[in-house]
This record gives structure tokens, sequence and C-alpha cells, in this order.
């Protein structure tokens, strides 16, 4: 489903080892994950925390997709580690 949901990303940089932190949003939204677009890119099967700002709700997730580079940033594909059926607000 086409939906634009504000999401903040939390990361560990394997590289540096430290904590980090985005805003993002989705472009696509389904039970399994999202197609969501941010300003750097990630690495396949990075594990991060994906919250949804709508409904502050977090969920564990692991980027499986790492598209272009568009005006307004990478598109990322990101799978949910245990799907939750009310995690986007909307039904599905």
């Amino acid at each position: 489903m086409n939906s634009q949901v504000p999401v903040e990303i939390e990361w560990r940089d394997r590289s540096l080892g430290r904590e980090n932190h985005a805003q993002a949003r989705t472009r696509v939204v389904n039970f399994y994950g999202c197609l969501l677009v941010t300003a750097r890119p990630m690495a396949i099967e990075q594990k991060l925390v994906l919250t949804n700002l709508a409904n502050r709700r977090s969920i564990g997730a692991v980027v499986v997709y790492r598209g272009k580079k568009g005006l307004d940033g990478w598109e990322m594909g990101v799978e949910l580690a245990n799907p939750e059926t009310d995690f986007w607000g909307i039904e599905l």
C-alpha cells in the first residue's frame, strides 16, 4: 500500500561501533515491512529499530534491499522482524 509514514530509524554503525538515529519516511508499507527513503544508505542485513512517529510504536527490522539514490534520498527495503498487524496504524 502506498503510504507515507514518518519514521525514526536507529542502528549501530558496525565500523564505528556507535548508535545512530535518523528521520525517514516510507513510500510503501505492508504487513512484512516497507520501502523507506533515508538520507544515507545502509548495508544489506543492517539491523535497526524502526519507530512509527505517528503512533510511537517501535519494532526490530533488517535492511533487505538498497535501491538507488533519488532526489529525496536512498530507497531502502526493510523487513520487520516480528510483524504486528497494527504497527503502521492503518488497515492493510
